[in-house]
This record gives structure tokens, C-alpha cells and sequence, in this order.
């Protein structure tokens, strides 16, 4: 394993993958730009030495839709052909193993709340905030 480093790099540069089988619906890449304008571009895609994406399609697609020129990358060239089809899907799905703990969750989203902050950009939605509040308080 090396090291990693950020570089920015011109936006027309990045090639996404033809067969990326992850989609991102235009109500994700949305979400994803809000939080690009609240956060900042916090997570750098990550591509191979040719500037093809392995993971960051969606965030590409927001920071196309924000009119960045510029955007942060790591390349990773150590991987083969096979290793960097195998990490897109990785990257992706074993994100989705990960759970929530409900009542931790229900803390954090009770303290952005009490804070004033837009809850919605953190990705979940107002009828689910809803639920876990809800669900917090009846306890």
C-alpha cells in the first residue's frame, strides 16, 4: 500500500466508466450538490492512472451540475484490470452493508435540528426524520 495524495484536477479530464453499474438518479446527484455546497468537495473520486473513474460517478455528476472546473482526485495505479472492476462494485456495496443505531441517529438528527441546521442534507428524508424522532420520543 502507498500513500495517497489529492490532486486537482480539470473536470474534463475525468472519464467515467462505460459499464459503471451503480445509477444515480437525478434526485441523488441533487443531494449530492447540496452537500457539495454545504460541506465542501469532502471526498475525492478516485480513478486509474488514465483518469477513469473506480469510485466517485455521482460526485462527478454533482460537481458537473455546480459548474466546477476543478475537482479533487486520488489515483490509484497499483490495481489490475480485474482489481479496479472489482473495487467499483466493492466501493459501492459494502457501503451498503453498513446499519444505523436508531438511537444514536435520533440524537444527532435531534442536535443538527436544535441547531438550525437543514437536516435534508444529510441525505435523509423529512418523512424518515420524522419516523426515528418519533420513534426516539415514545421511548
Amino acid at each position: 500500500m502507498g500513500n495517497l495524495s489529492i490532486t486537482y484536477v480539470d473536470i474534463s479530464s475525468i472519464k467515467p466508466y462505460a459499464r459503471n453499474a451503480r445509477n444515480h438518479p437525478r434526485k441523488q446527484v441533487n443531494l449530492i450538490a447540496a452537500a457539495m455546497q454545504e460541506f465542501g468537495f469532502t471526498n475525492p473520486i478516485i480513478t486509474d492512472e488514465n483518469g477513469e473513474i473506480i469510485a466517485g460517478h455521482g460526485r462527478l455528476q454533482a460537481a458537473k451540475q455546480l459548474g466546477l472546473t476543478t475537482i479533487p482526485t486520488v489515483q490509484i495505479g497499483h490495481l489490475t484490470r480485474t482489481q479496479k472492476r472489482a473495487l467499483r462494485l466493492a466501493d459501492n456495496r459494502l457501503a451498503e452493508k453498513a446499519g444505523w443505531d436508531l438511537e444514536i441517529l435520533a440524537v444527532e438528527l435531534q442536535d443538527l435540528q436544535a441547531d438550525g441546521f437543514e437536516v435534508e442534507l444529510t441525505g435523509f428524508e423529512t418523512p424518515y426524520i420524522d419516523v426515528i424522532l418519533d420513534a426516539a420520543a415514545n421511548k
